[in-house]
């Protein structure tokens, strides 16, 4: 698409993808604001959740399957504004309205709030991931309060595979809500005993294994005496390559843990997102690569489980999600061209 655009006139100022679409409207300058988008995003496909400003007004539109979410608030009586979360809205003292619908073009201006249809056929798919990691715990996404998601994760995970043990440990800050579920439901008591320095990035988007293992170090560490001789239950949001947890997982050791068992908020990772989200590529996921038993030893854990995905489907209310992390069956349609083009782009 960018090919066709720079041959047709179009002026690329920078190396984005989103420029991509920001010519493709631009084309259509001559037309109304959701005229151009309509027209601009018929070649389009893939996960998109956009903020267009014009000289008098501001357009808000999402993907077909809606992928990303997209939020819609107001301050006082015209004043709207547009977050990916919700947490955002409260953040500016604004009031959520509702979602900007998968396949919707959404403009404010002087005469108030439009809506308008993308014209192409739509379903809501939203990330599954999103509500396990992306969101923040105080954000609701399409009516779904995150934080009690998560707990109720944490709930099913004991149902799924429950253990005797004295402790229940959740790792800061994505983990911890399920942790405290897994808690009420198996009645071990929930300690924070590992803390978390609040100056360290997420580890998992960091590009170098020892990077990413320098960070665990510093980003984590446990509360020795909390811990000596003592059976631990720990919950994480998921397990990607696998590295950090096992690096975790020596970290506790090393602090006289006597059984640690592992419990995963989300289902094995299988494949990459090919929507929008830069997850390693399909031989760096651990879980595509090992069984679980295989898991169970390389971590060096008592025992390891998986949120299951009929449970995610229960928790979630729906199956009207994009799952392809977990199952590599995704909403959008992808080309062997696109895919190997992909896969060069990330060895790059």
């Amino acid at each position: 698409l960018k090919e066709e655009l720079i041959k047709e006139g179009l002026p690329f100022l920078a190396t984005s993808d989103t420029e991509v679409i920001l010519r493709s409207i631009q084309k259509y300058s001559d037309l109304t604001v959701q005229e151009a988008i309509q027209k601009g995003l018929k070649d389009i496909r893939g996960a998109y959740s956009i903020l267009l400003l014009t000289k008098n007004s501001l357009a808000a539109f999402r993907d077909p399957n809606g992928i990303r979410p997209l939020s819609i608030g107001k301050i006082g009586e015209d004043t709207y504004v547009f977050s990916s979360e919700t947490c955002a809205l409260d953040a500016v003292g604004a009031e959520f309205l509702r979602d900007v619908e998968p396949g919707e073009i959404v403009v404010a201006d002087e005469n108030g709030l439009h809506s308008y249809p993308l014209e192409q056929a739509s379903k809501n798919r939203i990330c599954a991931f999103e509500y396990i990691y992306f969101a923040r715990p105080d954000s609701t996404i399409q009516g779904t309060d995150i934080y009690g998601l998560r707990v109720e994760s944490g709930r099913k995970l004991f149902e799924q595979s429950p253990v005797e043990a004295d402790v229940v440990i959740g790792v800061p800050d994505s983990g911890v809500p399920s942790a405290i579920g897994f808690s009420e439901a198996s009645g071990i008591p929930f300690e924070p005993i590992l803390v978390k320095n609040r100056y360290m990035s997420r580890s998992f988007i960091v590009p170098s294994q020892e990077m990413r293992e320098r960070i665990v170090n510093l980003k984590l560490n446990p509360i020795a005496n909390k811990i000596k001789g003592k059976r631990l239950v720990i919950l994480d949001d998921s397990i990607v390559r696998g590295t950090t947890s096992k690096l975790l997982i020596k970290i506790l050791k090393e602090a006289g843990a006597k059984e640690i068992h592992f419990r995963s908020a989300s289902p094995p990772i299988i494949a990459p997102c090919f929507l929008g989200i830069d997850m390693p590529t399909k031989k760096d996921l651990i879980s595509a690569n090992m069984k679980p038993e295989e898991l169970v030893n390389y971590l060096g854990v008592d025992s390891l489980d998986f949120l299951s995905v009929p449970n995610l489907n229960e928790i979630l209310g729906s199956t009207n999600h994009c799952f392809g992390c977990f199952t590599e069956k995704y909403p959008v349609e992808r080309t062997t061209q696109k895919d190997e083009f992909y896969q060069k782009k990330i060895e790059y």
